[in-house]
């Protein structure tokens, strides 16, 4: 049974709204669950994921990895990892882009704006 009648329960309109979110919208859809330690530091389950965390990869191919947020890229949905990269046929090296939410915070890049919101 539908909990709230201001949301909509259709495919077509959730699908809308989602890839015609806008960058502050984008910023909360792209947010990563904290590991065990920070999320009973903080009391907080999920933070969005900013550039300079430290996240590990819990799903997928590059599943136990762990690297620093190289780049949010929000218009993709994805962001960028150190060394999670493959190497194209001609030698070029590109990233490979993740889904944030199949990472885990493992280290916040802390500064007075991520304090206050985590205290809150």
């Amino acid at each position: 049974m539908k909990q709230n009648k201001n949301v909509s329960s259709s495919r077509r309109k959730s699908r809308k709204a989602h890839f015609s979110a806008n960058t502050l919208q984008r910023r909360r859809i792209m947010s990563a669950g904290l590991s065990t330690e920070l999320r009973q530091k903080y009391g907080v389950r999920s933070v969005p994921v900013r550039k300079t965390d430290t996240v590990k990869i819990v799903r997928g191919k590059f599943k136990g990895k762990e690297g620093k947020v190289k780049c949010v890229y929000r218009k993709r949905y994805c962001i960028h990892v150190d060394k999670i990269e493959r190497e194209k046929p001609n030698g070029q090296t590109i990233d490979i882009p993740i889904h944030p939410s199949n990472c885990v915070i493992t280290k916040l890049k802390l500064d007075r704006n991520r304090n206050k919101m985590l205290e809150a």
